[in-house]
This record gives C-alpha cells, structure tokens and sequence, in this order.
C-alpha cells in the first residue's frame, strides 16, 4: 500500500509541474506552496531536473517545425549568405544571447535563489507576475521574428534571470519583457519556449554529477511515472496556453496570481 501512495504522490506530482510549467503561473513557487499545504518532500534535486526534461520534451514536440526550420536556414545561411535565411539565423543568434544571463546568475548564485524557496516569497512573487501580466493585458505588438534585435534578447534574457526567483513565471517573465518591447503576442510566445529549450538543457547539464551521485533504484519507478505524466501535461498545457494568448486573455492568469499569493501570505 506505500508503494502505491508513493506512485500516486509522484503521478500527481508529475502531473502538476506539466500543467504549471508552460503557463504563466511559476511551477517552481507552486511546488514550494504545494510542499508546504500537503506536507510533501521532494527527495533530491534529480527529480525537479526529470521533470523539467519531460515539459522539454513537450516543447520539442509542439515547436518541432520551427526548430528544424531554424537549424536547416541557420546552417544555410552560414554556409551560403543567403539573405532569406538571414532572419532565422539571426532568430536562433538572439536566442543565445538571450540564454546568457540566466545561465549566468543561476551557476554564480544558485545557492542564493534556493534560499528564497519559502512561500512567503513565493506569495509575494506570485503577485509581481500578476502585476505584470495585467499590464501587458491590452497591448498588441506589431514586431515580429525579422525586426528583433540584440538588445531585445539581452531584456528578454534579463527577464528570464529574474524568474530564478521562486514564484516568479519563466514565460510569463519572458513574454511580458517581449511584448513590453512590441513583439507580437505569436512572436513573444514562440521565442519565450523556444528560449526555454537551451536553458532547460543547461540545467541537465550542470546536475549531471547530482544525477550519478543520487541512487535511483529505489524510486524508478515513481520517477518514470513522473516523468511521463510530465511530458503529456506540458505538451496539453502548452497548447492551451497557445490558444489563451491568440485571445489575448492573460488578464485571467494575473487574477490567480493575485488570488493565490493573497491566500499563501494570509493562510500560510
């Protein structure tokens, strides 16, 4: 019967961080309250890492066109100059730059974020991202993959960073940063997850010795489970959020933000 409890508290667990991580609702501050209000324990850093790898998975699938189309007109252009290839080229070189800040501040101070994972925190971010998304609430951009430019990678970049914070939403943090700056809603939201793809990667990376150190045998099972109940709600998650931001309807997300980090600093 523990067995089965545990299956079940990894199956949810999978579960929730699927359906969070693709909306702008932070699934790193929602597992902070989630621990908190059940009286959970998340046993080690490799089981946040095989999650995260099945929402990218999910964001390999849905965005698989464009990255081939990336990768193909990239390599073209370096190799021909093609100028109708130059967009995309210059696409995935933003993408870099845009990647650099977070990896930056999350290596030089990875231990001073993981200090902020208390829900008071997680209360008062929750309400920031709320903030900001009913800011960006009406505004419609009219800049789209072509007219991007280094510095809107760098502000995009920086926005990400700031969501290392617990509590504050990687894409909402990011898709607030681009449509601030004028992208289009369908331009902010395919570079904000496909942002997602190298800093997601980077983070697999660099947890690659707590990986092997960690002794798996005893939770495969419920890890795998995990894993895959990520992968199917991150890829249904993210095609929901897709059709919310064609309706422009963000003003929904801000008002959970607000309600959420309203009850966790009252309640907890």
């Amino acid at each position: 019967m523990q067995e089965f409890w545990l299956l079940i508290k990894y199956l949810f667990l999978g579960l929730f961080q699927g359906v969070t991580e693709p909306i702008p609702i932070s699934s790193s501050g929602h597992l902070v309250i989630l621990q908190s209000l059940m009286n959970l324990e998340i046993e080690g850093i490799e089981f946040l890492v095989l999650v995260n790898f099945g929402s990218l998975i999910a964001v390999l699938i849905i965005y698989f066109d464009d990255i081939i189309r990336l990768f193909k007109n990239s390599i073209g252009y370096l190799t021909s100059k093609d100028t109708r290839q130059k967009d995309d080229f210059e696409f995935v070189l933003y993408l870099f730059i845009g990647t650099v800040p977070a990896g930056v501040l999350g290596i030089l101070f990875k231990d001073f974020f993981e200090q902020l994972e208390y829900v008071e925190t997680v209360a008062i971010a929750l309400i920031i991202t709320g903030i900001a998304l009913w800011i960006i609430r009406n505004i419609r951009g009219s800049k789209g993959e072509g007219m991007l430019t280094w510095k809107d990678a760098i502000i995009v970049g920086l926005a990400q960073a700031v969501a290392l914070i617990p509590g504050i939403s990687r894409s909402g943090a990011t898709i607030v940063a681009a449509m601030l700056l004028g992208m289009k809603q369908q331009t902010a939201l395919r570079f904000s997850f496909l942002l997602y793809i190298p800093v997601s990667l980077g983070t697999m990376l660099l947890s690659v010795d707590d990986l092997l150190a960690d002794d798996l045998s005893t939770f495969w099972l419920p890890y795998l489970l995990a894993f895959i109940a990520s992968v199917f709600a991150s890829y249904f998650s993210l095609k929901w959020f897709m059709n919310i931001m064609e309706r422009g309807n963000l003003k929904y997300f801000a008002f959970y933000c607000f309600i959420v980090g309203g009850l966790v600093l009252i309640f907890l």
